[in-house]
């Protein structure tokens, strides 16, 4: 009945360039039409209300984590009980007798708190390759994305998404420091422990642990932060915590601490470990 060709005879009358009417029209008459069009715009204005309405709440939403993690908040959280604090008497004297503890001087001196809520592995970043000495400037939690880094992973991501271990490792390579990652589902405690303890015995050489706060008794979740002594008499190891607003440097059980960090990290499927780094021969 119908013809593919302009002006041909089809359900609706003719079709082509001779007509503007409306099929639907034809069919169900103008009037209904036009009458269903206008029930429609009340709904219509609403629906695009709730749109804008949802935008400006996801804006709303983004802004407000952006302000959260740029502006970590001082907390000051208090230490479960197996945690000895560095500031604490007992933390002193820990730090007295402990003969692992080469490294724990140069990274005081070059220690600086994260920046940014999710900057804890940029900060502890920061830390080593300044205690390093081999840059040719200062690094600071800014410039640590520069260069080739940025494309291990950028400012951006970090930001919002934190980082992990073989990313970090990634990121001090870039910056020419030799590095070893070890996820600590590769290893046993006792390896972890002997292999810590001989860094700590000697100067020039750090190590960046990452590992779940919850396991050993803090708040919050996957963090990193530079070890800096060990004492064999409580088998404990100085974490120097870069979140500063929510904890002080502390005292942590070996075990504990390797527990912390044989846990998956969601964001590379595999174990936290932890990273040794030196100067390149």
């Amino acid at each position: 009945m119908s013809r593919d060709i302009r002006g041909g005879v089809s359900p609706f009358g003719r079709v082509g360039g001779d007509t503007n009417e409306d099929p639907c029209e034809r069919v169900f008459g103008r009037n209904t039409i036009r009458e269903t069009r206008l029930r429609m715009r009340p709904a219509m204005k609403i629906a695009s209300r709730l749109v804008l309405a949802v935008g400006m709440l996801c804006a709303l939403g983004f802004g407000y984590l952006s302000w959260r993690v740029a502006n970590p908040s001082v907390q000051n959280l208090p230490l479960a009980e197996s945690l000895i604090s560095f500031e604490s008497d007992e933390g002193r004297v820990l730090v007295g007798r402990a003969v692992e503890r080469a490294d724990l001087d140069l990274l005081d001196v070059h220690f600086e708190a994260q920046q940014y809520a999710s900057y804890c592995g940029v900060a502890s970043g920061v830390i080593a390759l300044n205690a390093l000495g081999t840059q040719p400037a200062p690094v600071s939690q800014e410039t640590f994305f520069d260069g080739v880094a940025a494309d291990v992973r950028g400012a951006w991501s970090t930001f919002y998404g934190g980082m992990t271990l073989e990313q970090l490792g990634g990121l001090l390579a870039a910056h020419r420091a030799h590095v070893e990652v070890v996820h600590a589902g590769d290893v046993t405690l006792d390896e972890f422990r002997t292999a810590a303890r001989r860094n700590l015995s000697r100067a020039g050489d750090f190590v960046l642990v990452n590992y779940l706060r919850s396991v050993v008794g803090q708040r919050s979740g996957g963090h990193i932060s530079p070890i800096a002594a060990y004492d064999a008499e409580t088998d404990r190891f100085l974490v120097l915590d870069v979140s500063t607003y929510k904890y002080p440097w502390v005292w942590v059980k070996a075990e504990a601490l390797f527990d912390a960090m044989n846990t998956a990290d969601s964001g590379s499927g595999k174990t936290r470990g932890y990273v040794f780094v030196a100067a390149r021969g």
